[in-house]
């Protein structure tokens, strides 16, 4: 059993949904976001093998979390608990002035607005809480929904190679 130890987690919440800590009923979920190939095709991370990877990346979520490495929201309907997806803002600069955002859905909930309702409020927390100057995103070329979605917020492309594109959010207050 995986112990809570960010007892001050920020849970987050939108019109529809609530910003919330990974949990160990979470796993098979991960596992799905981990494993599935229509989700991996634009992320550079291992393939979760079995429910124990899941579990694995569950405790390393909560360890990252404890040591303030990053904020990792697991994403849920309120007054439901299954896991939609997660967002997070991670790779935090030493001087706390940068963070990379990351999300991922699990298949059947994309393309319905979810992300659109949730980033804003991370977007939020990084700025206004943490007190972020900048939030960039590394997205493939070819992950046209997530540029979509990171241009709508305002996010512009300041790098290009061949497999990433890196945009970056300015904090405007």
């Amino acid at each position: 059993m995986i112990e809570n130890y960010f007892p001050l987690f920020p849970v987050l919440k939108t019109t529809r949904f609530v910003l919330r800590q990974l949990t160990p009923n979470d796993e098979q979920e991960i596992f799905v976001l981990r494993s599935d190939e229509g989700v991996l095709k634009y992320l550079d991370i291992p393939k979760a093998k079995s429910l124990n990877d899941a579990r694995k990346f569950i405790d390393k979520i909560y360890s990252g979390n404890n040591n303030n490495w990053w904020v990792y929201w697991a994403i849920s309907f309120k007054n439901e608990s299954k896991l939609l997806g997660t967002i997070c803002l991670w790779n935090i600069s030493e001087d706390k002035t940068t963070a990379d955002i990351g999300f991922t859905l699990l298949p059947e909930f994309q393309g319905k607005g979810i992300m659109q309702e949730v980033i804003r409020v991370v977007l939020n927390y990084g700025f206004i809480e943490m007190k972020l100057e900048k939030i960039q995103g590394e997205v493939s070329p070819g992950n046209v929904r997530s540029i979509q979605l990171l241009e709508k917020f305002g996010f512009t492309c300041t790098s290009e190679s061949e497999n990433t594109l890196i945009y970056l959010l300015k904090n405007r207050s």
